[in-house]
């Protein structure tokens, strides 16, 4: 037995260095690595905080998460009102006047009935000439053509409605079943008609990171608050030229390794998982091997890393894990106790377990 005990001093001496497997260092609570950031523009490379998953933490990141879905372009009435524009097909009916309405008595195709506006926003109608209409809504176009006539006319009486909406649309792309470009019409198009028109979206849909584009700007749209939870703030007012984008959520990954029951990668369902709900689908801590209070959420953030640390040796940690959001592509790391590293070592280098060999040693000794 005594034999053995200068290699296992030598194993207990240089466990450290013989480690196996992955371990968070750490330096001033900053990474052990300098890893890639862009600021400014460029790229550099710099040490990332390691930050305490606290209450504050939590409540600010919830704060910010909300101000980016309200942070949404406003919406004016007006916007509800559709006006005429270039391409539009407009009909127009005056009463008591059948030859302004179907002038030489020849029929029509359907498609081709009414008159167009062109490409400058103007209306031709007989004895008024060029109107321009663009802009305007139904109600304004009657006027002023009830107006023009009345020159000519006596009591003149007429109605128009738009045959064919050609002047404003949107495109809805994505994860729906029928992408494609929408025209608008007389009833305002929102986010939820313009995706139901879209025939709804697919089973990939990630309905909490849905994108409006507009005017060069980039604005995120919670659709599945809108269903789930009847927030109607999302539910924006589309106009012309929008692209509602719905991404699919086939990569909506978290990364969960270290000491838990069953490293794997976990499907973010909803566009919602927490650290708690990623801990509890690999089968849990192992409290035995791991270090309860070295549990980190490792985040690429394109390029502007972040590393959050919880330390879970108290209970009450449990609560700020469920309320901690998971983003995609997080890694979450449970670290490794020491004593299972050093454990681990023995059964690597000697032929059995540890206590095996004490077992033959005792064996030999005797």
């Amino acid at each position: 037995m005594f034999r053995l005990l200068p290699l296992v001093l030598i194993i207990t001496l240089s466990a450290c260095s013989l480690t196996p497997g992955m371990n968070m260092q750490k330096d001033n609570n900053l990474s052990e690595l300098d890893l890639p950031v862009m600021k400014s523009g460029k790229m550099v490379k710099q040490k990332t905080p390691i930050v305490p998953i606290t209450a504050d933490l939590i409540i600010a990141r919830e704060n910010a998460r909300q101000q980016m879905f309200n942070n949404l372009p406003p919406v004016s009435p007006d916007k509800a009102i559709y006006r005429i524009g270039p391409h539009d097909r407009l009909q127009v009916t005056v009463w008591e006047h059948p030859e302004l309405n179907d002038p030489g008595g020849e029929e029509i195709l359907p498609e081709l009935a009414g008159k167009p506006v062109d490409d400058n926003g103007n209306f031709y109608y007989p004895y008024v000439g060029d109107l321009h209409v663009e802009g305007k809504t139904v109600s304004e176009v009657r006027t002023l053509l009830t107006r023009e006539l009345s020159k000519y006319f006596k009591k003149v009486k007429l109605d128009i409605r738009v045959l064919s909406f050609q002047s404003h649309r949107a495109a809805v792309v994505g994860e729906v079943k029928s992408p494609g470009i929408q025209a608008m019409n007389e009833t305002p198009l929102t986010v939820a008609e313009a995706i139901s028109r879209a025939g709804g979206v697919t089973e990939h849909a990630d309905m909490g990171n849905v994108a409006l584009a507009r005017d060069g700007k980039l604005y995120k749209i919670d659709v599945l608050s809108l269903y789930e939870k009847g927030g109607t703030t999302q539910n924006l007012l589309l106009k012309d030229g929008d692209v509602l984008n719905i991404p699919d959520s086939k990569d909506n990954k978290v990364f969960v390794m270290g000491e838990v029951g069953r490293q794997q990668a976990l499907q973010i369902n909803k566009g919602r998982m927490t650290l708690s709900q990623a801990l509890a689908e690999a089968y849990g801590v192992d409290f035995n091997s791991s270090r309860p209070e070295d549990i980190y959420v490792i985040r690429p953030g394109d390029m502007k890393p972040e590393i959050f640390q919880l330390n879970a040796e108290s209970p009450d940690a449990l609560i700020l894990a469920d309320q901690f959001a998971l983003q995609p592509h997080d890694t979450v790391f449970v670290g490794t106790a020491g004593v299972t590293k050093f454990s681990r070592v023995l059964n690597q280098i000697l032929p059995g377990s540890f206590t095996s060999i004490m077992t033959r040693a005792a064996f030999v000794g005797m």
